[in-house]
């Protein structure tokens, strides 16, 4: 399965001048959103990535996704799994889980995005679940930035990687795009104005 290829044909794969959510810029951008709106190719792409955890041997009891991002990926690998679905928000800038949810204790939780880059808000939702006396088992997504290593992958994990060593993490692809510092960054210089197309501030 071509990932990049998939991404691209959904106009998905932005190239331009982009401020991300960690405040650094880029000149490429993955708007999983526009993957995603098409409920086949979500159901595909969720298939082959519930395809890689089932082979891992990996025992799960619940898929949880940080809102808002990871909720339609996180739905659809829960789908494919056969498992249960809960999500996460973030309530005055603080993640929470509500809407009646609950978390047994021992319960075995993979977190899911449909991009993680360092995992950050993917650790912060799994802090809520271990609070509530869940186990954290896993980490997903459709897509990796490369920060992270995943399984079957040869890209080394960063040092701003939040995802914990001991726990697998699966992707369907590594997208690896150079990040600058706003105040090194070759496109300011050279005179264009960064946006930000994400989930968060739009």
């Amino acid at each position: 399965m071509d990932i990049k290829k998939i991404y691209m044909d959904a106009d998905a794969l932005l190239e331009g001048h982009f401020k991300l959510s960690s405040a650094n810029h880029s000149q490429f951008y993955l708007q999983s959103a526009k993957v995603l709106e098409d409920p086949k190719t979500a159901k595909l792409l969720a298939e082959a990535l519930a395809s890689q955890i089932k082979e891992s041997g990996l025992k799960i009891d619940t898929v949880c996704a940080p809102a808002l991002g990871g909720l339609i990926a996180g739905f659809a690998l829960a789908t494919a799994l056969d498992v249960r679905f809960i999500f996460a928000e973030r309530v005055d800038g603080v993640m929470n889980i509500r809407r009646g949810f609950e978390v047994s204790k021992g319960e075995r939780v993979l977190m899911c995005e449909d991009i993680i880059t360092t995992g950050g808000s993917a650790m912060e939702a799994a802090a809520v679940v271990k609070e509530l006396g869940g186990e954290i088992v896993g980490a997903a997504a459709l897509a990796n930035r490369g920060f992270c290593k995943r399984e079957g992958s040869n890209v080394s994990t960063k040092p701003n990687c939040k995802l914990p060593q001991d726990i697998p993490f699966f992707a369907l692809a590594d997208f690896t795009f150079e990040m600058y510092a706003p105040d090194v960054c070759p496109l300011c210089k050279d005179g264009s104005q960064a946006i930000k197309p994400g989930s968060r501030g739009n």
